[in-house]
């Protein structure tokens, strides 16, 4: 198999089991519902405007414009890789990376006109009164928690902002990048300049 159709399948396989994920959430809690699994892992339905892990920085429609640029970034940069021969792994974690970056442009995009609110009980799909929110102002839904460390009162010490299967793919892949393709990042980002000839005197 080819590298590009390596690429498009991982990038797919990420999307899909994303949104599986948010969709069951969205249709089955309601907002703040959550399960313990484990101690130290629940699921956790929240929803935010923001970057990843549910941090919010800036305006919500500057932020879905600038995924949906740093999105059509990647994929060019991608593409370019491919045509440079670089290696696989690399190539792999980047399109791991596209994947992450990809997946909350779906919940800003389509959510809001998708489901209704979720305050109270569990969204409905395509309701008739419309959705909650118009195009571009959809919510990113996140229900992966880990409080792996507590204080005696009981607060998360650690890890406590409530993420998702996109966040986790952006996390993953600049992990392995960093450990395993430093090296080929620095030179795909590198701009060789043109070697200058002397005039021959």
């Amino acid at each position: 198999m080819s590298i590009t159709k390596k690429s498009i399948l991982l990038v797919i396989l990420v999307l899909l089991i994303d949104q599986a994920s948010k969709i069951f959430i969205k249709l089955n809690f309601a907002l703040g519902e959550h399960i313990e699994v484990f101690s130290w892992f629940q699921i956790f339905f929240v929803e935010n405007n923001g970057m990843a892990f549910g941090m919010e920085i800036i305006g919500k429609l500057f932020l879905t414009l600038f995924r949906i640029v740093a999105v059509s970034g990647l994929i060019y940069f991608i593409y370019k890789l491919i045509k440079q021969g670089v290696r696989q792994g690399y190539i792999l974690a980047v399109s791991l990376l596209l994947a992450g970056a990809a997946g909350n442009i779906f919940d800003s995009l389509f959510y809001g006109l998708l489901f209704s609110e979720s305050y109270g009980m569990a969204a409905t799909f395509l309701p008739e009164t419309g959705g909650y929110a118009p195009l571009f102002y959809g919510k990113v839904v996140d229900m992966l928690y880990l409080p792996i460390i507590k204080n005696s009162a009981g607060e998360t010490l650690f890890f406590s902002p409530v993420f998702n299967i996109a966040d986790s793919a952006i996390s993953i892949a600049v992990g392995i990048i960093l450990l395993f393709f430093r090296k080929d990042l620095n030179d795909s980002l590198e701009t060789k300049k043109p070697v200058k000839q002397e005039n021959a005197i």
